[in-house]
């Protein structure tokens, strides 16, 4: 048993936070049964010119760059969907997802739109990229906009990936939103929802921010509070009677140390939901002869806890990697489309 099936073993549903076509099936014989993209992934995807051809033909059909933009996510995520639609037919629909993010620039600093206005847009666009898939999964921000749109969406049957969730605030929005919805949904026995939340960027934050965390708490913050929030979900959705499982997905698993072993967050949530985690790191956990076990429930000694629930201020945590973080899903849409200017330019 390779260290990723003994992931998939422990109870892990593994999926690539990639829509390369090469990565996919190799990380599906390996037991991926799922992905999600962005922006940077379709960028560096076009900039390494397998995808050319795609690309004149969209030229040809006289689309501006954004369109270009979208036309070439949905053939990606579509692609990818064609890979995992055996698993999800195989699972009900529980697993074999692929998803599908947004518009980033819809949380633009310069956009002027309120946030009403911008939940109205993710509602539009949802349905939109949503309609006719059987497991294309969107991907909507924890913010006042996307939080805002998650009922409505919901409601319509559309199954959701809420991602940027850093803090326990943000968690009980956006699931109490989508219960909201479930229940108005015509068919709830459909309808799957996950949570992301991010781990890694909660330590670099706190490296910096909370200086006087002991050796034993620092770097365990991330760990911490997504295993709180796991428990939360787990206890939230108990008794719901639903057909499907309304999960976390444990996300930004890459290691950002060199001193840290690249499968410390791997291995830290083996055992239960969801992990995307990028290619680089399943390859190293790959190669790393390791075994992985439920670890997820598993939590570090009350005197961490304690030490981390004293110095560490989880409004100005969610505060700080939010600003970050809308940063971060803004400008690499920015970048996608000056990626393709350039590609229109070289391929003429």
């Amino acid at each position: 048993m390779t260290p990723l099936q003994s992931l998939v073993a422990a109870g892990t549903k593994l999926w690539l936070d990639s829509v390369d076509p090469v990565e996919i099936a190799a990380n599906r014989k390996n037991g991926a049964t799922g992905a999600t993209s962005n922006p940077i992934i379709i960028a560096d995807l076009i900039n390494t010119g397998r995808f050319d051809a795609d690309m004149k033909g969209f030229f040809a059909q006289k689309l501006d760059d954004e369109a270009v933009a979208w036309a070439m996510t949905d053939k990606l995520v579509r692609d990818a969907q064609a890979v995992f639609e055996p698993v999800w037919a195989a699972t009900k629909g529980n697993d074999g997802w692929v998803s599908f993010e947004l518009d980033p620039l819809l949380e633009d600093a310069a956009n002027p739109m309120s946030a009403a206005e911008r939940s109205a847009k993710y509602v539009e666009l949802g349905k939109k990229w949503s309609a006719g898939h059987k497991n294309r999964m969107i991907k909507v921000p924890a913010t006042p906009g996307g939080l805002g749109a998650l009922e409505e969406l919901v409601a319509a049957g559309v199954c959701v990936n809420v991602t940027l969730i850093f803090s326990e605030r943000q968690y009980h929005l956006a699931k109490d939103a989508c219960w909201r919805g479930m229940q108005r949904a015509a068919d709830k026995s459909k309808i799957k929802t996950v949570y992301s939340i991010f781990v890694s960027r909660v330590d670099v934050y706190t490296e910096k921010a909370a200086p006087d965390l002991t050796p034993a708490a620092q770097g365990q913050v991330g760990i911490v509070n997504a295993k709180r929030i796991w428990k939360l979900n787990q206890q939230f959705w108990a008794g719901k009677g639903l057909a499907l499982q309304q999960e976390m997905i444990f996300a930004s698993t890459g290691t950002k140390k060199k001193e840290d072993a690249p499968w410390k967050y791997v291995g830290a949530f083996a055992g239960s939901d969801i992990e995307t985690n990028p290619p680089a790191t399943n390859k190293a956990v790959l190669e790393s002869g390791q075994t992985f076990t439920r670890q997820v429930d598993q939590l570090p000694p009350a005197a961490v806890l304690a030490d981390i629930d004293a110095k560490v201020d989880m409004a100005k945590l969610e505060d700080t990697l939010m600003k970050e973080g809308l940063s971060k899903f803004a400008d690499p849409q920015k970048g996608l489309l000056k990626t393709i200017a350039a590609k229109r330019a070289q391929l003429g």
